[in-house]
């Protein structure tokens, strides 16, 4: 059984797929009849899911400035929404990222991987009862990749030289070859919109399992399932109801007294408090999220390598992934890759707290005074605790950090990618492709370290095309050491996906994709009478 077939009989088991849905995707991935009969009946005996019901989620992560744009989604709370009302061309399997169809049933590059041609699903709805058709989806891939353009999905999408309908089918030329091209397409930011958004990009019309029904920014978000969703293995409850709880303690008590079924970014210093409670269940998924601090490389003091190193080495990584993440997470090298990823740089030199080589590296740097860090509990759980490790690590070094603690309303708009030093989170990405390219690529609008070299923009380009896989892993090893040596990431450590939810939330699918079952755990749940 492959990994796709695998997943598919995963989704009949979880969650209802038709067996005319799941013939013709397991036939299509090169089962025969009758294996796909065989593992459609066993797979559907396992369990069915209960349909109906109104599933309330408390989660950290939203503001006031949010948009229901996806262009513009950057907290949790947009990721999750944009999840559950939009599709995308391309989803990731849960376990391995591999890229699976979704809008796109299926694709096929040419011989140098620098054109695409991406068979489009066909009988699928809009909520607004617009058939979707392949105009809506090149309009939708022009509008993100605009010159003009302010989507988070920008800078994934650079290499893109023309997009284009032929037939019926949706054709993507490249200016250089890129492998990993159908996994740039699961970006949440890219979700099918009628014309591409173009015409109202904030109408929260897509073909997703549900519709919007309430948008108040910061406070809650309603829907109600899609009655003409085209897939059958999602959407079993009948209204979904987000509401913003940026406060750790009210989400935990939230969910104690059953006031909501889920939450996220469950603090690991409640862990204890939560196993104790009979009625909820602690939901894990490790994965590539991190938390970081980031320093802008073209502000001073912070365009001062020596400066950036010095920071590096004043940080008790140990100490963070033990006092922070309770254990639930590892130490991080300061690259944004780790073994969940395809070829991951293996054999690189774990950067370790070193206090005398983060005074070398300060007294080489020739700054002195204080240097402000500005952190806020909205940028990742004990965001506030750890900066306050940092201070008291980095003061052993004869560095003087000052603490800013900033509002949660606003942290990201007005402090994240734009003010030089700050505490920030990044959750996962399917391909290192992907990651490199919205946040380290010279040109990438989430460049929120401002690190530009363009050796390693050269680099990237060149492995996006490098079909040789040896070849490519050991171009992913240099571009991760220029990050390490050179960057303006401090990532101490790599975090668990540590969510919770009450025993009556059945389904629940750990993704390594990204937190919150990668944002679909309004679509794959159902609750239990």
């Amino acid at each position: 059984m492959t990994d796709f077939t695998r997943y598919l009989a995963g989704r009949v088991t979880a969650g209802g797929m038709s067996r005319r849905e799941f013939m013709g995707r397991a036939m299509a991935a090169g089962m025969t009849l009758a294996a796909a009969s065989h593992l459609f009946a066993t797979s559907a005996s396992a369990q069915e899911p209960r349909k109906g019901g109104h599933f309330k989620l408390g989660l950290e992560g939203g503001a006031a400035t949010d948009s229901i744009d996806p262009a513009k989604a950057t907290s949790q709370v947009m990721f999750m929404a944009v999840r559950t009302w939009g599709d995308t061309l391309v989803e990731t399997h849960p376990e391995t990222r591999a890229p699976i169809p979704s809008l796109a049933e299926s694709w096929s590059p040419s011989p140098d991987a620098t054109v695409w041609t991406f068979k489009i699903r066909k009988g699928v709805q809009f909520h607004d009862g617009k058939e979707m058709t392949t105009d809506d989806v090149v309009a939708t891939l022009k509008r993100h990749s605009d010159s003009k353009t302010e989507s988070g999905a920008a800078g994934v999408l650079k290499s893109i030289k023309n997009i284009e309908n032929k037939g019926g089918d949706l054709v993507v030329t490249l200016d250089s070859g890129n492998a990993d091209l159908p996994a740039i397409f699961t970006d949440y930011h890219l979700v099918i919109q009628p014309n591409g958004g173009i015409d109202n990009p904030t109408a929260g019309i897509g073909t997703g399992a549900y519709k919007v029904t309430t948008f108040e920014p910061g406070v809650r978000m309603t829907f109600e399932k899609n009655p003409n969703d085209w897939r059958s293995d999602r959407g079993f409850v009948q209204t979904v109801e987000v509401i913003n709880m940026n406060d750790a303690t009210a989400r935990i008590a939230a969910l104690s007294s059953g006031q909501v079924h889920f939450i996220n970014r469950v603090d690991p210093k409640t862990v204890s408090l939560l196993k104790r409670a009979p009625n909820v269940e602690l939901l894990t998924t490790s994965g590539g999220g991190h938390y970081v601090f980031i320093m802008h490389c073209d502000k001073a003091p912070f365009d001062n390598n020596d400066l950036r190193l010095a920071l590096k080495y004043a940080i008790d990584r140990e100490e963070l992934v033990t006092r922070i993440l309770g254990g639930y997470g590892k130490v991080g090298n300061d690259f944004p890759i780790n073994d969940t990823y395809a070829l991951f740089p293996e054999g690189i030199e774990q950067r370790k707290y070193d206090p005398d080589k983060a005074a070398f590296h300060y007294k080489k740097s020739g700054h002195s005074g204080s240097i402000l860090l500005r952190t806020s509990e909205v940028a990742f759980p004990g965001a506030v605790d750890a900066s306050v490790l940092f201070q008291q690590s980095a003061k052993k070094a004869g560095i003087t950090l000052e603490i800013k603690r900033e509002p949660g309303d606003g942290y990201w708009s007005n402090v994240w990618n734009v003010q030089p030093f700050s505490a920030s989170y990044w959750g996962s990405r399917a391909t290192q492709d992907q990651f490199y390219s919205g946040a380290y690529l010279s040109t990438a609008d989430w460049n929120d370290t401002k690190f530009k070299n363009e050796k390693f923009d050269k680099l990237l380009i060149a492995a996006r095309g490098e079909l040789d896989e040896a070849k490519r892993k050991d171009m992913y090893r240099e571009m991760a050491m220029m990050v390490r040596d050179e960057g303006g990431t401090i990532l101490p450590m790599f975090n668990d996906f540590v969510n919770a939810a009450t025993k009556k939330v059945k389904g629940y699918v750990s993704d390594i994709g990204n937190d919150m079952s990668n944002g679909y755990v309004a679509t794959r749940v159902w609750l239990d009478a």
